[in-house]
């Protein structure tokens, strides 16, 4: 199904080299590859002799040692930070103590909804608990230095803090991990929310941005093609849901094994995650229904 997406995957980029990618953008690959990171977590460099960081990425020190090499001699105004995996905060405390530089972000790590009775949280540990921003950024607020000017855009849905962050100079938009060229993003309560996730990908296609910055992989070329596909998919994705509820289909298991032909298997319980998200949003618009509150374990019927 998810060949409706034209993903591409062949981004060039290599570990610990500063690329520069427009007059105002350079980019930093972190060597993490691996199946929910791609090639890696990419920070990117915003300006010349006075800039901003965005997404300083995991604890790597050689990652944190590049990111500084490539703003050595230079003033860094601030620290933007998409959201709060560990793939892309932990860093930020390290480039911080460097720098003096103030970070910016929507807010701490939260979930998108208080657990259920019972309910534990599968992506627990994957959540940068220990963040905190020095200036916490509402929708539309602007942070501004020498050359440049980032709108923050709040986008949630894969995280319940996650922020894009328009650069006006540029018409570009560094999306984090909601939208890549590489993948779908990985919504999974309660951290994420499908319904707040569809929703902000509505937000974003409403807007003029001509190119996408992504949190991994290469740019996103023309986003609003791409993510008129990216919403497709999820419709066809929850389409393909309901006929399996429909067909007598009643755990996410059966309904993963079903729909999802040829996955991965180290990518089995990130589809039961999604499956689990398109379920909860389907019973909270009363297309389906659960025993109880909806569950990775629970049972799902049609309304």
């Amino acid at each position: 199904m998810a060949e409706d997406i034209p993903f591409e995957r062949d981004d060039v980029a290599v570990p610990g080299r500063v690329e520069q990618l427009s007059p105002l953008i350079r980019r930093i690959l972190c060597d993490n590859p691996g199946p929910f990171t791609f090639k890696g977590t990419v920070t990117y460099v915003v300006g010349s002799g006075r800039v901003a960081i965005i997404d300083p990425g995991p604890d790597d020190p050689r990652h944190v040692a590049a990111v500084l090499e490539a703003v050595k001699g230079e003033t860094v105004e601030a620290i933007l930070v998409t959201h709060t995996h560990r793939d892309h905060s932990p860093a930020t405390a390290a480039v911080k103590a460097a720098t003096g530089a103030p970070v910016y972000a929507e807010g701490p790590h939260r979930a998108a909804r208080a657990l259920n009775l019972g309910e534990t949280n599968a992506l627990d540990a994957s959540g940068d608990k220990d963040f905190r921003p020095d200036v916490v950024l509402k929708d539309g607020d602007v942070v501004s230095g020498t050359g440049w000017t980032m709108e923050a855009v709040f986008t949630p849905g894969h995280t319940a803090n996650h922020m894009a962050f328009a650069l006006r100079e540029e018409e570009t938009l560094f999306s984090g991990d909601h939208v890549m060229a590489w993948s779908t993003s990985i919504v999974a309560p309660p951290d994420g929310s499908m319904g707040d996730y569809m929703a902000s990908l509505d937000k974003l296609r409403a807007r003029g941005e001509t190119l996408f910055w992504p949190g991994h992989g290469g740019p996103v070329r023309e986003p609003a093609k791409f993510m008129r596909a990216l919403s497709h998919h999820r419709k066809l994705r929850e389409a393909a849901i309901l006929k399996r509820l429909a067909m007598g289909d009643r755990s996410i298991p059966e309904i993963v094994a079903a729909i999802y032909e040829g996955l991965d298997p180290r990518l089995k319980s990130a589809a039961g995650l999604s499956v689990f998200a398109h379920l909860e949003d389907l019973v909270g618009k009363g297309l389906a229904t659960s025993d109880g509150a909806p569950s990775l374990s629970g049972a799902f019927r049609p309304a």
